[in-house]
C-alpha cells in the first residue's frame, strides 16, 4: 500500500509539469527496477545524487535487453542486462533515436527526463540525427549540428542561437521503480 501511495504522489507531482510541456512526437516508455540492479549500478546511483544525469540507450543482444548508460560527469559507460522474467516481458521505446536522458536536478532536487536528441534540430529539420553530447563536465548537453548547448539541470538553452529548451518526458520514481513516459 505504501509503495502504491508513493507512486500516486509522484504522479500527482508530475502533473504539475503540465501535459503541454511533454514531448509526444516520438513514443517514450521506459521502466527500470532499481532493486534488481543495486549499487554500484550507475543508473541506480543517479536516482539519489543531485546533479547526476544518465544517457540511456537500449538494445537486444541474443534475446536479452541491454541498457547502455553513460554518466554525465565522467562519461563512464555501463552495460546493464535486463534478464529477469519480469524485465524480459517489458517493451521499451526511448524517444526519437533510442536515447533518453534522466537525472536529478541540482537546482531543486527534481527528477527530470529529456529527449536525447536536440529539440531545435528535431523541430527545424526533422529526422533523428541530432544526438546530444555531454559538455562542461556534464552540466551541458551540446548539439554538434546547430552548436546549441542546454543546461541539463533545467533543460534551458544555455548557449547558441535562440531557440527552444530540451524536450521533456514525464518521469516518476517510487523508491524502487523508475518510469519515463509521454
Amino acid at each position: 500500500m505504501k509503495r502504491w501511495l508513493s507512486f500516486l504522489l509522484c504522479c500527482l507531482l508530475m502533473a504539475c509539469v503540465g501535459d503541454e510541456n511533454i514531448y509526444r512526437e516520438y513514443e517514450c516508455r521506459f521502466v527500470f527496477d532499481s532493486t534488481l540492479h543495486p549499487l554500484p549500478c550507475q543508473l541506480t546511483a543517479m536516482l539519489t545524487n543531485p546533479g547526476q544525469f544518465i544517457k540511456i540507450e537500449t538494445s537486444m543482444e541474443q534475446g536479452v535487453r541491454h541498457l547502455k548508460t553513460t554518466r554525465n560527469f565522467d562519461g563512464a559507460v555501463e552495460d546493464i542486462r535486463l534478464n529477469t522474467d519480469r524485465e524480459s516481458r517489458l517493451t521499451y521505446a526511448l524517444g526519437a533515436n533510442n536515447c533518453i536522458i534522466v537525472g536529478l536536478s541540482s537546482y531543486d532536487n527534481i527528477l527530470v527526463a529529456y529527449e536525447g536528441q536536440c529539440s531545435n534540430c528535431l523541430k527545424d529539420s526533422g529526422g533523428r540525427r541530432y544526438p546530444l553530447v555531454w559538455q562542461n563536465n556534464g552540466v551541458y548537453l551540446h548539439c554538434d549540428k546547430c552548436k546549441r548547448s542546454y543546461n541539463v539541470n533545467n533543460g534551458v538553452l544555455a548557449e547558441g542561437t535562440p531557440g527552444i529548451g530540451l524536450y521533456r518526458y514525464k518521469v516518476g520514481f517510487d523508491g524502487s521503480i523508475l518510469r519515463v513516459w509521454n
